[in-house]
């Protein structure tokens, strides 16, 4: 089996966690929504995702919705002292599975009452908010009224940390005035990098940066420079991605994310896959 730790750790919240985590997203069914395909398969996934080193998981209960944060509380409850666990706030699905908002005061202390039960948690170690104004990407607007509210949410004892997720610069500052921010998510690989400046500053202050979409998420990244790469180090286009995340900054923490133990595997392997100057040098050039 498949043992983590040479990527290093990195602090998120009061927590040291190892770089290499895991993201629930894919243990719902298809489009996220409903209950997976093999329930059990989702089970041993995430068990043995603890087994091999994972102390970071990432989730949230607008996935399903309710559906991964139960099965994580299935397969892991009681959780080991190491584990940290995420969660997202900020949206709600529809009857017809869309993405829509859900910033108000009812609906944000509703989603925390929600995580905290479908997880079997008495606190979160961090929420993050999601920011809804374009679904699709970051979009200016104002945070300060979901944060005031998640801020007093923190100060009750539901949850220690606020971190954001899919927002801009701007509003990462001006968060700041209201809460300490743990951490950032957002959309970022080695095709998408319009966060390069923010990760630098953000690593500078020690503030963990989490990107999702490693391969172009629902738009899949087309490179035969990733392609060629990895055939050349015996690799997957995915483990690639994965290790150049790893060697681009110290604060960048992975949460990849799938329903197979196969791929879990394939995923912590990257833990021990050498990127050669050669190989970065050509994977510079993707973004171009």
């Amino acid at each position: 089996m498949t043992q983590i730790g040479k990527s290093g750790t990195f602090t998120l919240g009061d927590r040291t966690v190892r770089r290499l985590g895991y993201g629930a997203m894919q243990l719902a069914g298809k489009g996220v929504f409903g209950p997976p395909r093999d329930h059990a398969e989702a089970i041993a996934v995430l068990r043995e995702a603890i087994e091999s080193g994972v102390n970071h998981i990432d989730t949230s209960d607008f996935y399903g919705p309710h559906v991964t944060n139960q099965i994580i509380r299935e397969a892991l409850h009681p959780y080991g002292d190491d584990l940290t666990i995420v969660t997202k706030v900020g949206a709600k699905r529809g009857a017809d599975a869309s993405w829509n908002p859900a910033f108000s005061r009812e609906e944000l202390t509703q989603a925390i009452h929600d995580n905290l039960r479908n997880l079997g948690l008495e606190v979160i170690e961090v929420v993050n908010l999601r920011a809804m104004f374009d679904v699709h990407g970051p979009a200016e607007g104002s945070l300060d009224e979901p944060l005031e509210v998640l801020a007093d949410l923190k100060q009750k004892g539901l949850l220690r940390h606020i971190g954001l997720s899919n927002v801009t610069a701007k509003q990462i500052d001006d968060a700041r005035r209201i809460t300490d921010i743990a951490c950032v998510q957002n959309q970022y690989n080695l095709a998408h990098r319009e966060d390069d400046g923010l990760i630098d500053k953000l690593a500078a202050e020690g503030t963990a940066y989490v990107p999702f979409f490693p391969l172009g998420g629902f738009s899949p990244l087309q490179s035969s420079t990733l392609s060629d790469v990895a055939a050349r180090l015996d690799a997957t286009p995915m483990q690639v991605a994965l290790a150049w995340l790893l060697k681009r900054s110290p604060n960048i923490l992975l949460i990849p994310g799938t329903s197979s133990r196969i791929h879990l595997r394939e995923n912590l392997a990257v833990d021990t896959l050498e990127l050669p100057e050669d190989a970065l040098s050509e994977l510079e050039k993707v973004a171009g």
